[in-house]
């Protein structure tokens, strides 16, 4: 009843992209109270419910014997009955209108299930651009909690959030990519490899300057963008042959940490 691999999600990765605009979202809206718990209740458990979920399509569409089917429903219970006494806690806070932001996970939540019973889950650069873009709703919903009401702000920390995952994502396929390379290729090639996840950061650091240029958003939010584009650089320049994926991993981990503590310093 216990097994980790049906209660915790296997991608570690996927972890900074709930925490990432979570943060943002409630260090933006400039004050906690017990709704930002409820938030962040509601929002952990609404992620966390992927994993027996999967697995339990897995389990019934014959991908994995059925003797794990208990351990599954046990933890899809426990955080479906965490997750609505949190909303249901939200609701009593006066803060009904966050229910808004659930509906668009609801489809990519199936569209993923639905992958997943077909074997056709792996490298799917779509659904998980799309399905960052569901995690990055919590900036909105954590930012609105902070200031009592949906101000307009929190759709532009939405765009923000989203847009950093998704050049991220580009940025991690391009790496794993790499690891597939013989030798080191020549410069252009290089380039011509990491044309898109240079053109995902390139692009979010030009409207993160025209924001501030604008006096939109702060003179300094370019930082974090800065930094994610000269590890794009870096990674372009530098494939990864024959990296672990870990190792992948954790350097991405370690660089979007450090964009999301930017991001709320300079905020």
């Amino acid at each position: 009843m216990l097994r980790r691999h049906i209660a915790l999600p296997s991608d570690h990765g996927s972890w900074v992209f709930l925490f990432s605009p979570l943060l943002i979202g409630l260090f933006a809206g400039g004050s906690w109270s017990i709704a930002s718990l409820y938030l962040v209740i509601a929002a952990l458990s609404a992620f966390l419910i992927r994993q027996p979920a999967t697995m339990l399509v897995k389990m019934y569409s014959g991908r994995r014997p059925r003797r794990d089917l208990p351990a599954a429903w046990l933890w899809l219970g426990i955080y479906g009955l965490i997750g609505l006494l949190a909303l249901f806690g939200l609701i009593l806070q006066g803060f009904a209108y966050l229910l808004i932001l659930a509906l668009p996970g609801i489809p990519v939540f199936v569209w993923h299930l639905y992958l997943v019973s077909r074997r056709e889950e792996r490298r799917q650069l779509g659904v998980e651009l799309v399905g960052t873009g569901v995690l990055a709703l919590a900036a909105p919903a954590a930012y609105w909690v902070g200031v009592g009401a949906p101000d307009s702000l929190g759709w532009l920390l939405l765009i923000l959030t989203w847009l950093q995952s998704a050049a991220s994502i580009v940025y991690a396929y391009l790496r794993l990519e790499q690891r597939q390379l013989p030798a080191v290729p020549d410069q252009p090639a290089r380039l011509s490899m990491g044309r898109r996840a240079l053109l995902y950061a390139g692009f979010n650091l030009l409207l993160v300057v025209s924001f501030s240029l604008a006096s939109i958003t702060s003179p300094l939010l370019f930082i974090p963008y800065a930094l994610q584009l000269a590890e794009t650089i870096y990674g372009t320049l530098r494939p990864a042959i024959g990296v672990k994926p870990t190792r992948i991993g954790v350097r991405q981990l370690v660089v979007s940490s450090l964009f999301t503590l930017l991001f709320i310093l300079t905020w």
